[in-house]
């Protein structure tokens, strides 16, 4: 895979890589012939979008890994008193790219240039098909700023193939009937994306991509089927997590696994709350610039064009000034 560029000047800044911490008494996990090896443990870094606190995983980079995402923050948790004033990202422009949006708990609202205006509540999932262009805001939702509570959730980048990145845009939220769930003794999992065992998401996509939200309790140990040649990768949103080499992740990691294998092994000790995605790499490189991804240098300049003239919408109006 062709890696990404960065134009000069981007805004898309990647995480840091963390020092991978092994196991130094005896492994809970299954031993497997199929099971893929650790490639690289990545650190969050914090930062602010608009006024809103977030955990950033990877922007732009390691794409070899993370292919078809290619950006990754977890927003919150965050306490909202009622009557606060929203926690707001100011309308601003995307392209070739598809921000997914999940939350965790709270609500949210976005507005955009194509006359969508959604309020999204705990366990919504939306996804913002940019295509050639359009703009949208975000902020906290209006069950926060009537009662209060924690906002928390995650905002990731899928790159939309080069043969989509200048189709119409759309936005839709879906609930958590378009979502499949899997119950088990040890473990429970949502599957917003994609396919875990029998257990297969009713949401569409335009090309093979994964979202498992999985809850282990202590000692459980999962053994999960991936196709080889797509790339997988473990956000760890608490607890404690180990997997193949005896590699263990903290809160707050990202776990990359090298393709190649079927089989993502991974176990807790104390129990965890972990996300998995992968899918099938684009093998196409890659230009980022800002809100902006796209496959050379010059659409990435066309997208900017477009933007300064008009044709992605008004930016005053999808902040409703």
């Amino acid at each position: 895979m062709e890696r990404r560029k960065f134009i000069k000047g981007s805004a898309i800044i990647g995480a840091t890589v963390a020092i991978p911490e092994l196991l130094k008494a005896a492994s809970g996990l299954f031993d497997a012939a199929g099971a893929r090896k650790v490639y690289r443990i990545l650190n969050t870094d914090k930062t602010m979008v608009g006024t809103l606190p977030v955990l950033r995983a990877f922007a732009g980079d390691h794409n070899d890994y993370v292919s078809p995402y290619v950006f990754f923050d977890e927003f919150g948790p965050v306490k909202v008193n009622p009557n606060d004033k929203p926690l707001r990202v100011d309308a601003h422009p995307h392209a070739g790219v598809i921000p997914i949006t999940y939350f965790l708990e709270g609500s949210g609202h976005h507005r955009d240039s194509l006359n969508y205006d959604f309020q999204i509540s705990k366990g919504d999932f939306m996804m913002f098909n940019s295509g050639r262009g359009a703009i949208h805001m975000e902020e906290t939702g209006q069950q926060l700023y009537k009662n209060g509570g924690i906002y928390h959730g995650f905002q990731i980048w899928l790159n939309a193939p080069a043969k989509y990145k200048f189709t119409d845009p759309s936005a839709n939220v879906f609930h958590s009937d378009k979502m499949a769930d899997i119950k088990e003794k040890d473990y429970k999992a949502k599957i917003v994306l994609g396919q875990m065992f029998d257990a297969k998401s009713k949401i569409e996509t335009m090309f093979p991509v994964f979202y498992f939200h999985i809850n282990m309790n202590a000692g459980c140990k999962l053994s999960i089927p991936v196709d080889e040649t797509h790339n997988a990768f473990i956000y760890v949103i608490k607890g404690n997590l180990e997997t193949e080499g005896k590699v263990q992740a903290k809160a707050n990691q990202v776990i990359l696994f090298e393709r190649g294998k079927n089989l993502v092994n991974i176990f807790s000790s104390e129990g965890t709350e972990l996300l998995l995605l992968g899918g099938r790499p684009h093998n196409e490189p890659v230009f980022a610039y800002g809100p902006f991804v796209m496959n050379s240098e010059e659409e990435i300049r066309k997208c900017y064009d477009d933007y300064r003239k008009g044709k992605m919408g008004n930016p005053a109006l999808v902040n409703g000034k």
